[in-house]
């Protein structure tokens, strides 16, 4: 057995000792497909929450944290891919507050492999990596695959994929707060569901929510289903104005394409600010796509969740090209 403990035999703190930011800056700025169409674009600030917990992350892990450290749990298990920010905030979190982390990775290949930035940022942080092939990822919720990774690691307090369940759309129900009367539509990236689900639920009336997702998904409506399932959990049952807008994943999760690419080089340049590549360049690429289509109204506003800061960009090899 691979016991993993806490290094911090103390007392466990509040997640708010940390002194997170809230609630995150609102910034108005100036782009010209919005201004042409007669929309004010305004960008929420959740980067700027915490610099190592930073945006949907820390919504999203606070109230577990709490729930964890309530239980006298010092450990945490969850999953995340290769270029997962969530596993980079849970460590972050494990290493700040006195958790001992577990990051179970999608892709047993990987565990011999030079660690990319992302993954080794995580090691440095203190969380154990452990690699599973693709089929026994997708198992990851299977009780046989749970109970094989407690008779491993021992007791933890498990968090989902990307920090969703019902404590995480709880938590982000304050960034809908934050937002009610800023704006008519209010979007965010979406890989798990957890912030929209919450988002939505949090907006007041005549607004609505806007999830783009970043993954190209499986079966259909998976994560409409998903969403669904979050708030009823979180809720007892649908709350808010929302929607998924599918077209802008760029080939699936950490993929790009050349015109995204583009896109964000040229909207770094007009506003001087940084677009992580996974989730914030999709969904300021579609927005934009969207203004242009005339999908909003003149004289309405829309606001844009910046989630997370820039992380290190896959290699070359995740960059998905048009075929010839």
């Amino acid at each position: 057995m691979e016991r993993v403990t806490s290094t911090d035999p103390g007392p466990l703190p509040d997640p708010r000792a940390l002194r997170p930011r809230l609630p995150s800056p609102v910034q108005e700025i100036e782009d010209a497909p919005f201004a042409r169409r007669g929309v004010r674009l305004l960008l929420k600030r959740d980067d700027l929450i915490h610099p190592e917990l930073p945006g949907n992350k820390w919504r999203k892990l606070a109230p577990n944290l709490r729930a964890a450290a309530a239980a006298g749990e010092r450990a945490l298990l969850t999953f995340g891919g290769a270029y997962s920010n969530h596993l980079r905030a849970t460590a972050a979190a494990g290493r700040l507050l006195g958790f001992a982390t577990i990051g179970v990775v999608r892709g047993d290949e990987l565990a011999d492999a030079p660690r990319n930035p992302s993954l080794a940022r995580c090691a440095a942080d203190g969380m154990r990596l452990h690699f599973i092939d693709r089929a026994r990822y997708r198992r990851r919720s299977d009780p046989e695959v749970l109970a094989e990774l407690r008779d491993r690691f021992g007791a933890f307090r498990l968090i989902p994929e990307g920090g969703s369940n019902a404590l995480a759309a709880q938590g982000c129900t304050e960034l809908g707060r934050e937002l009610r009367g800023a704006a008519d539509t209010v979007a965010v990236a979406c890989g798990t569901g957890g912030t929209l689900a919450g988002l939505a639920a949090g907006l007041g009336p005549g607004q609505r929510a806007l999830g783009f997702p970043v993954l190209k998904g499986g079966r259909p409506h998976f994560l409409q289903e998903t969403v669904e399932e979050l708030q009823r959990a979180a809720f007892g049952g649908p709350r808010g104005d929302w929607r998924l807008e599918d077209r802008f994943h760029c080939g699936g999760y950490a993929r790009r394409t050349p015109e995204l690419d583009a896109f964000a080089t040229a909207f770094e340049d007009r506003h001087g600010l940084p677009v992580e590549r996974i989730y914030v360049a999709k969904l300021l690429y579609g927005l934009t796509t969207l203004a242009e289509e005339g999908a909003f109204a003149p004289g309405s506003t829309v606001a844009a969740v910046i989630t997370g800061p820039p992380e290190p960009a896959p290699g070359p090899d995740r960059i998905r090209r048009p075929r010839p």
